[in-house]
């Protein structure tokens, strides 16, 4: 059985900034679904669907961060991202470095104080 990330979750002291940030930076498309305050994402398109998600206003007393994760976000451009994240109302918190035979990456915290990352995956033939 793998053991691939098959779900995302994150908390926002306001989910509608939240949402903006990632309509904004990644184009990801949120539907509200159950609770106030509770939204599905849709991160992909039909040719490549990537996961789905969900966004809920963090609960009272929990912190930027608290019982979550940093998750990896696959990009085309990680400059593209990070002057987007920043247009947003981001900021980055790692500039662009290389991940030896992986990739290009960057860091970020969103509207939310949470850490993310975006990644630009190297092709085959600059793996190493």
């Amino acid at each position: 059985m793998a053991n691939n990330v098959a779900h995302f979750h994150f908390e926002a002291d306001d989910p509608a900034r939240a949402r903006r940030f990632y309509e904004a930076v990644f184009g990801w498309r949120f539907r509200a679904f159950g609770p106030p305050d509770f939204f599905t994402i849709a991160t992909g398109d039909d040719a490549r669907p990537g996961i789905h998600g969900s966004l809920s206003r963090r609960p009272p007393g929990h912190g930027a961060g608290e019982g979550g994760f940093e998750c990896t976000i696959s990009v085309d451009d990680v400059d593209a991202i990070a002057r987007a994240v920043t247009a947003a109302g981001g900021r980055i918190v790692m500039p662009r470095n290389v991940i030896h035979g992986v990739g290009e990456h960057i860091r970020f915290e969103d509207t939310e104080g949470n850490v993310v990352a975006a990644l630009k995956y190297f092709d085959e033939s600059q793996r190493g």
